[in-house]
């Protein structure tokens, strides 16, 4: 049964905006995701500083237990691509019934696995920290932090899949406007919680794991009313909460590849980080300091594979693939323009930008190399992102799960131990490894994109 959805493109509309620019809508519903994220990483930077003030064991501490909540949420973003997926098809074919139930149920979904995903991290938190190998005196603290920063994930996984829902829609601003919305809540009440104000005492790191709660569930209640209330591409009611296991099991198909690969790829990092330990603490110090470039860099590249994803399941939806195909096609595009240009800059700018972070020679050094082969991944990673985006808009998950153990695991851990443990060659030889990780994740994507097998996964 088919009903137009109000401020959705019907497959009607959708046959209607055929003809209109893809690279404009594209690009409109990419830039707000990167603005987002931009606005994000500056909320962990401004956080870094604030709790700064507290010592390098504090800034320990609080970055160990960010490293849990990143990887407690996985679950989230599981769900959340099971999400987009749904959402965009039904949207596509003008279901306006089964875009409310698969959001509505999403939301149980996501609530349901983000409580019982921080039982165990609330019982064995010490234990969990320790894992990290943190000196005895930050495993308080951090075990501090964690058990308060646990409480945000289930806000963080409804606000989560509330974006994820609106995103496949082609609705990226209002996801965008309560993002913002919550990131001055986080930077405000960091300050608040942690040195005292306005009669309140000074919590320390507590407090900064209550000002993530407490932002978290706000942007949770936020996006929830929006749904509520009505007027959005997405709408949820009361009935749309009441569970239904088909629907649940689909959501759980085509979103657990991705849980899966996110813990994967979060397992793969450690490993990595475990070889470059091999050359002392600059080359440690290095990678953590290029990681942080890289959560920059890439940032255009998840705002085009956003884009992708809603275009590409909309397309297939209204029964257009050759539309979905060229979706694809402009995203990659776009995000190999932006993202090549931001590596020409960072070869030009790579000694500048090392010594940014640190003076010590021996790390500048190191992370200089760092910057030079992540500027030559950039290319790859434009294709590796937007056509990652494609294919999860498409339901092809699986797929992407296969070039994540291809391209992290059997190119940049299979070269890093042959650097490392076979030939013993220097370190920038182990930042190598990028290239073939991704050169390999790019090929593999580019490959199942042109065979246009993804046209014909069943969601």
């Amino acid at each position: 049964m088919r009903a137009d959805l109000a401020g959705a493109p019907s497959a009607r509309n959708a046959e209607r905006e055929a003809d209109a620019p893809l690279q404009r809508q594209v690009w409109s519903l990419a830039w707000p995701v990167i603005v987002n994220l931009l606005s994000e990483a500056a909320v962990g930077l401004v956080d870094t500083l604030i709790v700064g003030r507290l010592g390098r064991d504090a800034v320990a501490a609080v970055g160990v237990g960010a490293q849990i909540l990143g990887m407690v949420s996985v679950v989230t973003m599981a769900v959340g691509t099971g999400t987009v997926a749904l959402v965009a098809r039904y949207i596509g074919s003008g279901e306006v019934g089964m875009v409310r139930r698969v959001t509505g149920q999403s939301l149980v979904a996501a609530l349901g696995l983000a409580l019982l995903a921080i039982v165990p991290v609330l019982v064995w938190t010490e234990d969990v920290v320790r894992l990290f190998g943190v000196d005895p005196a930050v495993v308080g603290q951090s075990a501090a932090f964690t058990r308060v920063v646990m409480m945000a994930i289930p806000g963080g996984a409804v606000g989560f899949v509330v974006a994820s829902a609106l995103r496949a829609a082609g609705d990226t601003r209002t996801p965008l406007a309560f993002g913002l919305v919550v990131n001055v809540i986080n930077v405000a009440l960091n300050y608040v919680f942690i040195f005292g104000a306005f009669g309140l005492p000074a919590l320390g790191v507590r407090g900064s794991a209550l000002a993530t709660a407490f932002a978290f569930t706000t942007g949770a209640t936020i996006g929830v009313v929006l749904l509520a209330r009505g007027g959005l591409r997405v709408q949820v009611g009361l009935p749309d909460l009441r569970l239904d296991r088909p629907l649940l099991a689909r959501i759980a198909r085509i979103g657990a590849p991705t849980g899966i690969e996110m813990f994967a790829m979060q397992m793969g990092f450690l490993v990595y980080l475990v070889f470059a330990s091999r050359y002392g603490t600059a080359a440690v110090a290095a990678y953590f300091i290029g990681v942080r470039i890289l959560a920059l860099a890439f940032l255009p590249g998840i705002g085009f594979a956003t884009a992708a994803s809603a275009l590409v399941g909309q397309s297939l939806g209204a029964g257009l693939p050759e539309r979905a195909t060229e979706a694809g096609r402009v995203a990659v595009r776009l995000a190999i323009g932006f993202m090549s240009s931001a590596g020409l800059l960072l070869i030009i700018f790579a000694r500048p930008i090392a010594r940014l972070f640190v003076d010590d020679p021996a790390t500048i050094e190191d992370t200089r190399w760092f910057i030079y082969m992540l500027a030559l991944c950039q290319p790859l990673m434009a294709v590796d992102y937007a056509l990652g985006g494609a294919l999860r808009g498409a339901g092809d998950t699986r797929f992407t799960l296969v070039t994540l153990f291809a391209g992290l695991y059997g190119c940049r851990l299979a070269f890093a131990w042959i650097v490392t443990h076979v030939f013993e060659l220097s370190v920038p030889w182990l930042w190598a490894a990028l290239i073939g990780d991704y050169a390999a994740r790019a090929a593999m994507k580019s490959w199942r994109y042109r065979s246009r097998a993804w046209q014909r996964v069943r969601v």
